[in-house]
């Protein structure tokens, strides 16, 4: 049974608001401002949130994953529109055309959040040159990648689609392990092939028999609800990626800190 999500009366820090990814580069006075209407919010796996608070409240995500879908009540497919991580923020539609959106908000771990009404963080963005200067360029971002999810789904397999899904991911969470001869092996949790075949647009069937290929092929191996990504070039290769996008997956050449 689905519990209902609980909002904890707590203040936020400065310290908290500059791991939003909007607010980071903010002068400490207008972050010190800033944080005294920002509201400490905890989710858990599980919680039910009601998508109407997305009319009255605006989120940012200090730690942990969101998923934001939409379901078709005739058939019961569902298909994810976003995936949200640390220092990402949700509803940017909302918030700019003030209308409701029918959507479904997910916790997939548990996750920390700092809120504040809707109508403050617009006014913010009416009164603050330099906050919006920080706004707008990760509102360019977010519909970058809606562009390339609609692109993808129309330009390229099953394969291209999953890779890259998957690719984000790990460049999101930046986590790995060491493998033999210290080779890193990242690690993607908590995406079971529900999850995927929502995030890539195919069905639960399809991504199991792509994800048993990819690991008889020594590209991943794969356990419950875990895969481990044994060779990340051939993962890239198959992404097909042309140029480098502000959310494209790091390469070879690129560092990676371990977490």
């Amino acid at each position: 049974m689905e519990k209902t999500i609980s909002h904890l009366p707590h203040k936020a820090s400065p310290v908290l608001v500059k791991q939003a990814n909007i607010f980071a580069d903010l002068p400490a006075k207008l972050i010190g401002d800033f944080q005294q209407e920002f509201q400490l919010n905890e989710w858990h796996k599980g919680d039910y949130f009601n998508s109407a608070l997305l009319t009255q409240r605006f989120f940012v995500i200090i730690e942990g994953q969101v998923e934001i879908k939409q379901s078709n009540p005739e058939t019961g497919r569902e298909a994810t529109l976003d995936m949200l991580y640390a220092g990402d923020c949700f509803d940017l539609i909302v918030l700019l055309d003030d209308q409701p959106h029918d959507v479904i908000v997910s916790p997939l771990t548990t996750v920390k959040l700092l809120s504040v009404k809707l109508e403050t963080m617009r006014q913010w963005l009416w009164t603050y040159p330099e906050f919006n200067k920080q706004f707008m360029p990760y509102l360019a971002q977010k519909m970058r990648e809606k562009e390339e999810l609609a692109s993808s789904l129309i330009l390229h397999n099953v394969a291209t689609r999953l890779s890259r899904v998957i690719l984000k991911h790990i460049n999101k969470i930046k986590f790995y392990i060491s493998g033999k001869e210290d080779e890193q092996q990242h690690i993607v949790n908590g995406l079971n092939d529900d999850t995927l075949a929502r995030m890539s647009g195919t069905v639960r069937q399809i991504v199991n028999k792509q994800l048993q290929l990819w690991k008889k092929d020594g590209t991943i191996d794969k356990k419950r609800n875990q895969l481990i990504i044994k060779d990340l070039e051939a993962l890239e290769e198959e992404a097909k990626y042309t140029q480098t996008l502000s959310n494209a997956p790091f390469t070879n050449s690129q560092p990676r800190n371990k977490s």
